[in-house]
């Protein structure tokens, strides 16, 4: 038995990779997330019909026995005069229906529902991954995500209701249409008539009920966002004192989901209604209509039987199709909600031949690149910059000079719109973006935790690392020591311990610490450090500084700092203004030109103070 269940859910591969991007129409985006499981869902619509059909064979065997027992029985005879009756009701009562109605239980619990929805949630989380920096730096992270699960979830409930209720209702209505003709066509015509006055109720009130679907999935999401946004920020929300503002704004978001929410209650209550009473409509023409030909000879009672039983099935079966309606327009409202935000092409691609290897050198060059996030002021402009292998530069310059920028380019998080930047002799545009990134290893000054153990985010460097590769790097990083005291809410510690979500259990110094473990592990020829010891006091700064500069032997490293003191004995030393190169040379090399990097330093060393205790 748990062999052929291994089998019949093997029909649907819950991880099979997607084919292509996901396209940005409703019913493209389903065949995308879709496809793969065509065969599940294939057999689970022969089940449902086999379902449907049953109920109108059981319909049909009331009929059939009524006029079957309309005779005398001979005293005693009981069995003999009635064997087909109690033979054919055993095989089909106690054993084809309940089978068939197994299956189709099993095809919605074991098939469909626990392989479709991870599915369809890993290849949007696939694309979702590929996105840019910009597509992330435009929306919430948290309604990102909110609209990958309610869209994997609503198009898993739109195939569940449309197999189970749908289609089950449709071949119940086919097999009646069946039955009643066998009896009189007056009464196939009466089924006929309700059949198209329930689809020119369903034609009205759907596309309805999708719009205010829509429009309330939309309202849920601005709540979303804003709850997210608020939680997100909580430190800022409390130091200013600002908890009434943003629940006065979490209220206005709410009263217009519930706006929206009524008016899609309110269509959807007017919906049901007139289903309901199409659905009381049927049996009450159809019994009259029995009624009436058996009063002219020209039906039987079993006819009459057959015809209020069938009736009844499908008056029942309306009312769950209305609900069913209702759910399957609401979630593809829901879905179309999150086609728009989860579908754009990916503004960075990697090119069909983009390169999965390079020489590992570790030379950069940038060639007369301008980039300006898309507005006519550049954050670079004209910005030509070569770092030999093995070289150390950094990068200085006010807020704004465009160092950061300079490294995100390097990095691909975006791309170029004028000129080339080239690591080890490739346009980064022609290495695919995995390799880029594997020949690369950053420690920023806004570092980056996972709510996963210590070990775990050390190892994000390299995943293959062992234990004492980790411990290594977290020595050299001067971790390993505060990490070895660590303590989370459920008992676990040292290189077990849960760090929170985003590290916040973390001083600003650990976090960078176990950033730089990573990319200690990591091991790149390309070494970036963004402000990567700016959250630490001047002794830990030490340490870690001596541990850079045994770290950064043998490296290409490009260094951004606005603490001057930490890159004074770099090889060279590259000063940034309105994202052009205005200086470059040695510290003492600059220093001896009195220039903007003179100022800076005079600045931090005390001068600018000097000099305003003399002007006092």
């Amino acid at each position: 038995m748990r062999a052929w269940v291994e089998r019949f859910v093997r029909l649907i591969d819950p991880f099979q990779p997607a084919k292509g991007p996901p396209p940005q129409k409703l019913f493209g985006f389903a065949r995308w997330a879709l496809a793969g499981a065509e065969r599940g869902i294939g057999v689970t619509l022969c089940v449902t019909v086999m379902a449907g059909l049953a109920e109108m064979a059981a319909a049909w065997f009331t009929g059939w026995v009524l006029d079957a027992s309309a005779g005398a029985v001979e005293a005693g005879a009981f069995f003999i005069t009635f064997w087909p009756i109690i033979l054919g009701g055993i095989l089909f009562f106690l054993v084809i229906r309940p089978i068939i109605f197994a299956a189709d239980a099993g095809v919605t619990s074991i098939l469909l529902g626990p392989h479709l929805s991870p599915l369809i949630l890993s290849r949007i989380n696939r694309h979702t991954l590929g996105q840019s920096m910009r597509f992330f730096e435009n929306d919430f992270a948290g309604r990102i995500s909110q609209k990958a699960m309610q869209t994997s979830r609503a198009l898993t409930d739109v195939v569940i209701e449309f197999s189970d209720v749908v289609v089950y209702a449709l071949a119940m209505f086919a097999g009646a249409l069946v039955l009643m003709a066998g009896v009189d066509a007056r009464l196939l015509l009466i089924f006929v008539i309700w059949g198209v006055l329930y689809a020119f109720a369903l034609r009205w009130f759907i596309p309805r009920v999708q719009v205010r679907s829509a429009a309330r999935a939309g309202a849920r999401t601005v709540v979303t966002g804003q709850i997210v946004d608020t939680l997100s920020n909580m430190a800022t929300v409390k130091l200013f004192a600002h908890a009434e503002e943003e629940d006065s704004a979490t209220r206005n978001a709410l009263e217009r989901f519930r706006v929206k929410a009524l008016e899609f209650g309110m269509m959807s209550a007017s919906f049901r209604l007139v289903l309901t009473m199409l659905g009381g409509v049927l049996p009450l023409l159809s019994i009259l209509g029995s009624l009436y030909l058996w009063s002219k000879g020209q039906a039987t009672p079993g006819d009459i039987a057959m015809a209020a039983m069938v009736a009844t099935r499908l008056s029942q079966i309306t009312n769950r199709l209305g609900a069913a309606a209702v759910s399957i327009f609401s979630n593809i409202g829901e879905i179309e909600d999150g086609v728009k935000t989860l579908t754009p092409a990916h503004e960075i691609a990697d090119r069909a031949d983009a390169a999965t290897s390079l020489a590992g050198r570790g030379e950069v060059r940038f060639e007369q690149v301008r980039f300006g996030y898309g507005s006519a002021l550049a954050a670079l402009d004209g910005f030509d910059l070569t770092v030999r292998p093995g070289e150390k530069v950094a990068l200085v310059g006010a807020s704004g000079a465009g160092k950061s920028t300079a490294v995100a380019l390097l990095l691909r998080l975006y791309d170029v719109e004028q000129g080339r930047i080239w690591l080890d002799g490739v346009d980064v545009r022609d290495i695919a973006q995995a390799t880029l990134r594997r020949s690369i290893a950053v420690v920023r000054q806004e570092t980056a935790m996972f709510n996963r153990s210590a070990r775990d985010n050390i190892r994000y460097g390299r995943p293959g690392a062992t234990d004492a590769e980790i411990e290594e790097a977290a020595r050299r990083a001067s971790a390993h020591d505060f990490i070895l005291d660590l303590r989370d809410h459920r008992g676990r510690t040292g290189y077990d311990a849960r760090l929170g979500e985003r590290g916040v259990k973390l001083s600003g110094g650990q976090r960078q610490r176990i950033a730089l473990a990573r990319a200690i592990l990591k091991d790149a020829p390309v070494l970036v450090l963004d402000e990567a010891t700016s959250a630490l006091d001047s002794e830990v700064e030490a340490q870690i500084q001596a541990a850079l500069d045994t770290v950064m032997q043998g490296k290409t490293v490009i260094a951004i700092a606005h603490r001057l003191s930490t890159i004074a004995a770099m090889d060279r030393i590259v000063v940034l203004d309105a994202g052009r190169i205005v200086e470059q040379g040695t510290h003492d090399q600059l220093l001896a030109l009195k220039g903007s990097y003179a100022r800076f330093w005079t600045r931090q060393s005390g001068g600018f103070a000097g000099q305003r205790e003399a002007a006092e």
